[in-house]
């Protein structure tokens, strides 16, 4: 295994590139690399997540209409975050995995390409989602809540470009170990959204609209801070050149390897939403959504930590398989792991014993007022399994990062659209436990589906050990061994 580089060396170049210090520290001891990969993100992510946790409490005080009418646009724009984190996934994989046999010409074509497929992606989904947006309602079952729900949407759905840009611009900062600023960028971000939400929402009196438009702002005001760092101050390690650019198949096979796997992944959790909107109808009514809307966001805030956490595993286990070091490969998933475990475990008890004032921050409105009894209930069960998520997500991440994107995705259709619909309809219907029924089945669905996963990880990395796969190191760059002390 590579020694770490200390901080006499002066700072070692690939041609006329500096290297990064993201980079130089994945060449050296794992652990100190997962805790700068990973630290910036984990706080990254949990304000980005808070954001949507605000946005619902400013939200809530329209009433428990107005929490439901965003609970159906949530899995909408869910499925357009899986899309583009999942290109983003797919690139960062590829771009690592480049980095760690050193062939960084390939890593900046990677990036060129990635760049103009999220382009055609998001114009294909912003104008669709846009058009269609009341009927789509309709069909799933909105109600009296369409009006709002389309007002909400068609706004969020506009500006979708935004979120494909800054998403998969943040997956690129990642892959080259940059996560100082793609964290400053989230915070960034998120807190102007905080920021706009009372002003929009009330003082503006635009009511859930005024929502959407906070949020669309903040995300354009992100975009151009991260253009200026990729195009114009150009101070990444990574380059951009659109001159004469070709798609290239072996690159598009890379990216979509990983990258189609990893949205369909994400637009499964999508997909598992709307399908636990509809088994909640089945069972209660609008109120059991309103539940689900704001007790999901709760819990997607108490799991942030760890999708800061996974994204240091996709860098880090692409590059050292890359490098062809299965052993950090290795060390990295158990590592990374452990820290998930504590830090979830943590979560899951102060969600449990702070319920009731979580619960009641966010029923504060007399039309929303008579959920909160519902939301304490929910909000204890769904805590049970915080800390076996990491289980699950790092493994798939570990997947992702190798480039066996598949293996995450058949994992998370097993957990999120077999295991968690069925047992939730079995506690529901079957037993007749009602609301409480749906939690539990969440809750049981969520734990098989991570174990499952985590036993198929650690199978994959002793396989790995064991016998050792074929690295692709033609393109190495020379000059590139020089890292290496």
């Amino acid at each position: 295994m590579n020694s770490a580089i200390t901080n006499e060396n002066p700072a070692p170049s690939v041609g006329s590139h500096k290297v990064s210090s993201g980079i130089r520290s994945m060449l050296g001891d794992p652990k100190k690399a997962i805790m700068k990969l990973a630290l910036p993100m984990m706080f990254g992510m949990s304000i980005q997540t808070l954001y949507n946790l605000v946005d619902t409490f400013w939200v809530s005080g329209l009433g428990a209409d107005a929490l439901a009418a965003v609970g159906f646009v949530f899995p909408f724009f869910f499925v357009i975050i899986a899309l583009s984190n999942g290109l983003g996934v797919g690139a960062g994989s590829a771009i690592s995995r480049r980095l760690g046999s050193k062939d960084k010409k390939g890593a900046d074509n990677v990036a060129v390409h990635t760049m103009i497929l999220m382009l055609l992606l998001s114009a294909v989904f912003t104008i669709t989602l846009f058009v269609f947006a009341e009927p789509i309602f309709v069909l799933i079952g909105a109600g009296e809540t369409t009006a709002m729900a389309t007002s909400y949407g068609r706004i969020i759905f506009g500006g979708s470009v935004l979120l494909f840009f800054t998403n998969v611009a943040n997956s690129i900062l990642r892959s080259e170990g940059d996560t100082k600023r793609a964290m400053n960028a989230m915070i960034f971000g998120s807190v102007l959204n905080i920021i706009l939400d009372p002003i929009f929402i009330y003082q503006f009196k635009m009511g859930v609209s005024g929502a959407a438009w906070a949020t669309v702002l903040s995300m354009g005001v992100t975009a151009v801070l991260m253009s200026n760092w990729l195009f114009f101050k150009k101070d990444t390690y990574l380059s951009f050149d659109f001159k004469d650019f070709s798609f290239e198949k072996e690159i598009l096979r890379d990216i979509f390897k990983v990258g189609i796997p990893a949205s369909v992944q994400q637009a499964s959790m999508a997909l598992m939403m709307l399908v636990m909107n509809v088994i909640i109808i089945a069972v209660s009514n609008t109120d059991g959504v309103a539940v689900y809307t704001v007790g999901w966001r709760v819990a997607t805030i108490a799991l942030a930590p760890l999708i800061g956490i996974s994204t240091a595993v996709v860098t880090m286990t692409g590059f050292s398989y890359g490098e062809g070091s299965y052993d950090k490969v290795s060390f990295s998933h158990l590592y990374s792991m452990k820290i998930g475990l504590l830090v979830e475990t943590g979560i899951a008890l102060l969600t449990f014993i702070f319920a009731p004032q979580i619960a009641s921050a966010f029923t504060l409105s007399e039309s929303a007022s008579h959920i909160t009894d519902d939301l304490i209930t929910f909000l204890r069960i769904i805590c049970i399994f915080y800390p076996t998520v990491s289980l699950g997500m790092l493994s798939s991440s570990l997947f992702q990062g190798v480039g066996k994107g598949f293996n995450a995705l058949i994992a998370t259709i097993l957990r999120a659209v077999i295991f968690v619909p069925v047992f939730a309809v079995f506690f529901a219907l079957n037993l007749n436990q009602g609301l409480v029924g749906v939690w539990w089945g969440m809750v049981i669905g969520n734990v098989l589906g991570s174990l499952f996963i985590f036993v198929w990880a650690r199978l994959y990395v002793g396989e790995l050990l064991k016998k050792g796969v074929y690295v692709d190191t033609s393109h190495k760059l020379p000059d590139y061994e020089e890292l290496k002390v």
